[in-house]
């Protein structure tokens, strides 16, 4: 327990900083296992935001709120991790799109649109919009951890997505080069599908905000998001085990 003489300015900064905490959750919820309860969320990164007023330095150089903004969310997808188990057949459903993605691209030489997808992998667009909205909505999408995921994980006992980390090649290389080339494959993505990243990581809007931003509806939007990120998954490939 922290100090008497401290629990007044913890107890400040945690009801000055508790919108922030609803904030981040309400980000997040959209790329999530469904069943993921926003509430459970929120307390999560309550409990994170105390943590963070108790171990605040402000000599250290950051703001409270950065700081606590990364204590809050790390503390919502460290209890995502350690509760939520992603089925095999998602992982490997995520490799085979994938997969097709790539040899469509290297085939006709452009991004690869979606009905070309589909019909790669013979299925339905349908099909594919509800297989990538599943493939996407289990991976809890960090850029560091995302590509991560090597040809084993149909092999790792219920494929918890807490063990996803970037690996291999990773390990010699520094995080700056790692970033360097994913700053390269987001611009190099379709115009569209670079912005609903930059809107939704960079900017943080959420998938109705971002949706209003663009003229589409939130579905759209969140079909959009889910191409993006398995179009960076299939040209990162190289940064994968």
């Amino acid at each position: 327990m922290y100090p008497a003489r401290e629990a007044a300015d913890v107890d400040r900064l945690v009801a000055e900083h508790a919108p922030m905490v609803k904030r981040i959750a309400y980000h997040l919820i959209h790329r999530l296992p469904p069943n993921v309860q926003l509430d459970d969320l929120v307390q999560t990164g309550i409990v994170g935001l105390i943590e963070a007023a108790k171990h605040y330095n402000a000599g250290q150089g950051a703001s409270f709120e950065t700081y606590a903004g990364i204590r809050v969310r790390g503390a919502m997808l460290d209890e995502v991790r350690r509760n939520d188990w992603a089925p095999r057949s998602v992982h490997r459903k995520a490799r085979e799109i994938s997969a097709a993605l790539r040899v469509v691209e290297n085939r006709l030489g452009r991004a690869a649109r979606a009905i070309e997808v589909a019909a790669e992998m013979e299925v339905s667009l349908e099909e594919y919009h509800r297989l990538l909205r599943d493939a996407t909505g289990y991976q809890v999408f960090s850029f560091e951890e995302s590509f991560g995921d090597g040809d084993g994980d149909d092999e790792r006992e219920g494929g918890r997505i807490g063990e996803t980390r970037v690996s291999g090649p990773l390990d010699h290389l520094s995080n700056d080069d790692f970033r360097q080339a994913l700053a390269r494959t987001i611009s190099a993505l379709p115009e569209r599908e670079a912005l609903v990243l930059s809107l939704y990581y960079d900017e943080e809007l959420n998938l109705r905000e971002i949706g209003e931003v663009l003229g589409v509806s939130e579905s759209r939007v969140s079909q959009i998001h889910s191409q993006a990120l398995i179009r960076l998954r299939a040209r990162m490939v190289d940064w994968r085990t």
